[in-house]
């Protein structure tokens, strides 16, 4: 099963899974808001695809945030802000089994629909 991870009201988690449900791959929603996010998983992801592509810089929550919580960003102090702020996590993230995407790409989402047929 895939599992797209997300906020309901982002432009690009809604883009993400009308196209699943256009290509008829079946998928359930994880509200990063709602349904929270632990520790494990984030750090799972962070091993998976580097805390660095998690990190969403580009959006208004990182540009909002005092210029001393940017500044010397690591691993872990990043893992910390994430899990503070899910909106600071780049999305959709999406889990199908052992293959994790991260943002929404077309062709990755095509290859991954591929897989799961």
């Amino acid at each position: 099963m895939i599992t797209v991870y997300g906020i309901k009201n982002c432009d690009t988690v809604k883009k993400a899974r009308a196209w699943l449900t256009a290509q008829g791959v079946e998928h359930r929603f994880h509200d990063l808001r709602q349904d929270g996010l632990d520790a494990a998983k984030l750090g799972t992801w962070a091993a998976a695809v580097g805390w660095e592509r998690l990190l969403n810089k580009s959006g208004t929550t990182f540009r909002k945030l005092p210029p001393e919580r940017k500044e010397g960003l690591d691993e872990a102090s990043a893992l910390a802000l994430m899990l503070e702020q899910s909106t600071l996590i780049r999305r959709p993230v999406v889990e199908a089994g052992a293959q994790l995407l991260v943002g929404f790409k077309e062709a990755e989402f095509q290859a991954l629909a591929e897989v799961v047929a």
